[in-house]
């Protein structure tokens, strides 16, 4: 076993050269687990973190698919199967000009971590493809989802690997690949999980994400007796986890002045009620426009290729958007400007520096891999659903929800003061998620 973090990430750098997001992700991880292993000699004599660490199977595929003109176009589809010690392969599809190896290997060791936490049985994977659906036609994003999943088909099941959704692929693209599944397979059964409500799908699943990532933040406002009401936060990104943790914090009483996309950010001081948002739905997912538009509807300020950090008066932040979005620079601006707590609800948006001055600043900090659990964990009861062939109601699955947050923030607090880390979500969310995921691996042998 390595002696320090450094030599550790010697080896798994050595082992993945140039994937550097996979490399973050894996350092954060082994920052909190090294330290304790004394603790737990069977998992160091067994190489747990390393095998962690080590993918169980890498997909990776051409997808051939025919334009609008006639052209034939093509794309590099990927699935990392990461680990199955607690159950089938879970973890969206992301369809963005961004994906790459390191890309989906950090998200799909994040996954692992994350789908420990919610208590359901599922392992962790992720996926997707280099292709951008922005400025697509609906025809073209069929056709590639087709070609995509006539190859991914093979390799997943119901009690293998369970896709979901991520950045790129909302409701019509899972309509898209779900089709093609079942015209390849010949069968009707519960492979993918975001489906439409009319085959299959849960209530509540669409807002999972942004609803959890808010009821976590509650809970760690609780510890210090206060609440979502009445506070000024900003919230990144103008997807379906930023408009849903919006739309929640407005049902507790918050106030939301801030959004942003590819093209810049919102400044809303009056507050982006439901209204708003609504508007922002239908902008974002039926009309595929961006937020240059809100100004022209919406009294609000624009700020052309600018991200939201720098905003003043909030109290409370949830960066929705996507990896890494949070550097250094916008975390000083964050506490200059009297933030106090951060909230993710992306994978890893905040950079290490960021994180490391949020808690010497004294910043209530919840990783994604706890914070951002509930977009996986109802996808977990919609698999519960599906198999038993039922159909919950809305109150039932957030009730389940709102639980299972509340349970992810329990085992943070209660590991973190176990490991002598009090107070400090990162360490108790990846101890927590990795001891689970050890003794399965431990229990199952060499495998």
């Amino acid at each position: 076993m390595p002696k320090t973090v450094d030599d550790f990430m010697r080896q798994v750098a050595e082992k993945n050269p140039g994937e550097t997001e996979f490399h973050q992700a894996v350092r954060e991880v082994a920052e909190s687990i090294l330290p304790i292993l004394p603790r737990h000699p069977d998992f160091a004599q067994e190489e747990i973190l390393e095998r962690m660490t080590e993918p169980e199977r890498v997909l990776m595929f051409r997808v051939p698919w025919l334009d609008d003109s006639g052209r034939i176009r093509f794309n590099r589809g990927f699935r990392i199967q990461m680990n199955s010690a607690i159950g089938p392969y879970k973890g969206g599809l992301r369809l963005d000009k961004s994906v790459n190896l390191s890309i989906l290997k950090f998200l799909a060791f994040e996954q692992v971590f994350k789908n420990s936490l919610t208590t359901l049985p599922m392992g962790g994977g992720k996926g997707g493809s280099d292709f951008d659906p922005i400025g697509k036609s609906d025809r073209e994003v069929m056709r590639f989802c087709q070609s995509f999943m006539t190859e991914l088909s093979r390799h997943i099941g119901p009690d293998t690997d369970v896709p979901a959704g991520d950045i790129g692929v909302g409701a019509r693209e899972i309509g898209y690949l779900f089709g093609q599944f079942k015209r390849v397979k010949n069968a009707f059964q519960g492979v993918l999980t975001g489906k439409g409500q009319d085959w299959g799908g849960s209530l509540i699943r669409p807002e999972a994400t942004g609803y959890g990532v808010v009821y976590f933040a509650g809970e760690m406002l609780k510890q210090i007796g206060e609440g979502i009401k009445g506070k000024t936060c900003l919230v990144s990104g103008a997807g379906n986890v930023a408009i849903n943790a919006a739309r929640k914090i407005n049902q507790l009483g918050g106030k939301v002045i801030s959004l942003c996309d590819i093209h810049g950010a919102i400044y809303d001081p009056a507050g982006i009620d439901e209204e708003k948002l609504a508007w922002v739905e239908e902008l974002v997912f039926k009309r595929r426009g961006f937020l240059d538009e809100y100004p022209a509807r919406f009294k609000a300020e624009f700020w052309p290729q600018r991200n939201v950090w720098h905003i003043p008066g909030a109290e409370l932040a949830f960066p929705c958007a996507t990896q890494n979005e949070l550097p250094l620079a916008s975390a000083k601006e964050l506490v200059a400007n009297g933030i106090r707590l951060v909230c993710e609800g992306a994978n890893m948006p905040s950079v290490p520096e960021a994180i490391h001055l949020f808690h010497e600043s004294g910043v209530l900090f919840a990783p994604g891999k706890a914070a951002n659990a509930g977009g996986v964990a109802v996808s977990g009861l919609e698999m519960s659903q599906n198999a038993q062939h039922l159909s919950w109601t809305a109150q039932d699955v957030e009730d389940k929800l709102f639980n299972i947050m509340c349970s992810i923030h329990r085992t943070c607090v209660s590991t973190a003061a176990k490991y002598d880390a009090p107070g400090n979500y990162v360490v108790g969310a990846n101890i927590a998620g990795f001891l689970k995921v050890a003794r399965a691996m431990l229990d199952q042998g060499a495998v």
